[in-house]
């Protein structure tokens, strides 16, 4: 029973809709960023690409933390990993790497996220 317990705790976020659609976002940045320019690889792919798999990577973290507060440190981390990546959804618009539908698409992925990812935190300071 204990080991059964101690193996939710690790791999339960596994469960999570908001894991799944992170991960969702995390394929999605990928996907687009691929066509990015070459002298970009370096630069807004890279970055931007470590940015949506930190907020994955914080929500799992957080996950596995044992008390309410320290959840939210990292789930803290996770949302300004978000906000980041929207900043770099409107340089890549402006700078034309990305198309009007692709934009929406992230918009879209990036808002379910967020609003999944704000219910979380919510109910983890409630406690």
């Amino acid at each position: 029973m204990e080991a059964t317990r101690n193996k939710e705790n690790f791999t339960g976020y596994k469960n999570l809709t908001l894991y799944a659609k992170a991960c969702a976002l995390v394929v999605l940045v990928y996907k687009i960023t691929k066509k990015f320019p070459k002298e970009e690889l370096f630069g807004l792919t890279s970055q931007m690409r470590r940015c949506a798999v930190s907020i994955v990577a914080n929500i799992v973290e957080g996950y596995g933390r044992r008390t309410p507060k320290d959840k939210l440190q990292f789930l803290y981390i996770a949302r300004g990993s978000l906000s980041e990546l929207e900043c770099y959804i409107d340089l890549s618009q402006q700078l034309e790497y990305i198309n009007p539908t692709e934009q929406s698409e992230l918009a879209k992925a990036k808002a379910e996220v967020g609003k999944l990812l704000f219910g979380f935190m919510r109910s983890l300071e409630t406690r």
